[in-house]
């Protein structure tokens, strides 16, 4: 193994792409609005600029493990960077909506090599007390990804281009190849082994179906048969994929690791926090944006609300995870989540803003208590050779989250929307026929387009129509969500125990 490599510059470098890739996850919700508008996307084309960076992130993520194991962690790492940065110069440059999703989907290639890889780079380079140091600092700055990422969206879009979120990646990206190539020591597991082909094939394909349906029921519905083919594909290809990872020899996903109820636990705590709060941004932006008129900046301001609670609480949960249960911690933590959620709903057509912000405060609380004992419990109730397998597979349920959570938002959302714009230009004589056109544009973002080229004695109706049908889909939807992280907290604080840490830490 070659130990030439400097630990310190090799922390920078995976700082670096760290921030970069977790930077992505959150900047780009702010700028969605100016996206739609910018390439005319509509409200599908919008979840999939989100979703084709959680699926091939989600997708890839235990597959790149074992690749980096078996050909070079530092090699890999190379490689996820310069496709993160090229995939990013790719999106800044879209010219059009599909451009713009398969360039996300190179992305989260990147991101998932870099993410997978990460960790290992840094526990191969450190040794004692400074590995503690090291993974501190790691996490302090994806907190701060997470945190400024809608600050940030917000600075970029408003003052520069929507295009300037992916353009910053560039000068990043660069300088953590530099510093990789320069200062970053190759480094191999001992006893690597070959990736589970068979079973990345049938998780991305199986995915990728369920994702597509929830989006496209949107456009079509639930009883087309594109909708329904694909959900029945979903099915038989999860299927077969449980059957190929108990019966392979090398599987990606060690079902077996399910027996453990406290990793269990964990698995839908991570599933559940991003299946609510995380995928309930893209929908809190449309409306700060394209109902309340807010630029891209003030809605980022508007956001440091949820994320400066995250962070606050965050650094009181990392103190207390050493001396409380976790379960203590993760469980009550998603129902504050699913609380918060609640707290938001009620929206009408005369709500501000400021109607969000206790709900906005109590998520923020929740997901800080969540996020640093969550980092821990899958990784603690496991054998230290499974460790690289159990933390990969509670982020690969994170981004499945994200993924289906949006879908299956976006799908609710859009059917309460048609709906509530239906009943109420039916009661409007001169507005007949235009209920589908006026549904679209809510969907779209271009209520303001449509309003404009309507009578003068139409343009007030019809804003109250928008606002009251979009008010009522958002707080649909909010219900949902909170159902999710209520359910969530639940499960987390039965399944997870204190014994099952116990038991791993016992000399055997």
């Amino acid at each position: 193994m070659d130990r030439t490599g400097n630990k310190w510059w090799t922390l920078v470098a995976v700082c670096l792409g760290t921030f970069m890739l977790l930077l992505d996850i959150t900047i780009v919700n702010v700028a969605l609005p100016d996206i739609q508008r910018a390439l005319h996307a509509s409200f599908s084309g919008l979840q999939w600029v989100v979703d084709a960076y959680a699926l091939t992130l989600a997708a890839l993520l235990l597959t790149a493990g074992s690749l980096a194991d078996l050909y070079g962690r530092r090699r890999l790492y190379l490689i996820g960077l310069v496709l993160f940065t090229l995939a990013s110069l790719l999106c800044g440059l879209a010219a059009t909506t599909l451009m713009l999703q398969l360039s996300r989907a190179l992305q989260g290639v990147g991101g998932a090599i870099m993410f997978a890889v990460s960790l290992a780079l840094l526990a191969d380079a450190f040794r004692g007390r400074d590995r503690g140091t090291a993974f501190g600092i790691w996490g302090a700055i994806t907190g701060l990804a997470v945190a400024i990422g809608p600050l940030l969206g917000g600075v970029l879009t408003s003052g520069l281009s929507w295009r300037w979120i992916f353009f910053v990646n560039l000068p990043i990206g660069v300088l953590a190849v530099v510093i990789a190539v320069m200062k970053v020591a190759e480094s191999r597991a001992p006893y690597a082994t070959r990736p589970d082909w068979p079973g990345f094939v049938l998780f991305t394909v199986a995915l990728s179906c369920l994702v597509y349906a929830l989006i496209e029921s949107n456009e079509r519905s639930f009883s087309d048969h594109v909708v329904l083919g694909c959900l029945a594909a979903a099915a038989v290809l999860l299927g077969a994929f449980v059957a190929v990872e108990l019966y392979g020899q090398h599987p990606m996903f060690d079902l077996n690791l399910f027996r453990l109820p406290t990793f269990a636990g964990g698995s839908v705590a991570a599933f559940g926090l991003s299946a609510s709060i995380f995928s309930m941004l893209l929908y809190l932006v449309l409306y700060l944006q394209d109902v309340l008129g807010y630029s891209a900046l003030a809605t980022g301001v508007r956001l440091l609300v949820l994320s400066g609670g995250i962070l606050l609480t965050s650094t009181v949960a990392g103190r207390l995870s050493s001396r409380v249960p976790v379960r203590l911690l993760i469980g009550p933590g998603l129902i504050a989540v699913g609380v918060g959620l609640l707290l938001m709903r009620g929206l009408n057509a005369t709500s501000s803003w400021t109607h969000l912000v206790p709900g906005l405060i109590v998520c923020g609380a929740g997901v800080g208590m969540v996020n640093p004992p969550l980092a821990s419990t899958a990784v603690g109730v496991v054998p230290p050779q499974r460790a690289g397998m159990a933390s990969g597979i509670n982020s690969t349920f994170r981004q499945v989250g994200i993924a289906t959570g949006i879908a299956l938002l976006g799908t609710l959302f859009s059917s309460k929307v048609s709906d509530e714009v239906l009943s109420h230009v039916t009661a409007v004589p001169a507005l007949s026929g235009e209920g589908p056109q006026i549904a679209t544009a809510v969907k779209s973002g271009n209520v303001a387009h449509t309003i404009a080229q309507l009578p003068d004695n139409l343009r007030q109706t019809v804003g109250r129509i928008t606002t009251t049908a979009f008010t009522a889909g958002l707080n649909t939807i909010l219900l949902v969500a909170a159902i999710i992280a209520l359910a969530a907290g639940v499960i987390s604080l039965a399944a997870i125990r204190s014994k099952d840490f116990a038991r791993q830490e016992t000399p055997t």
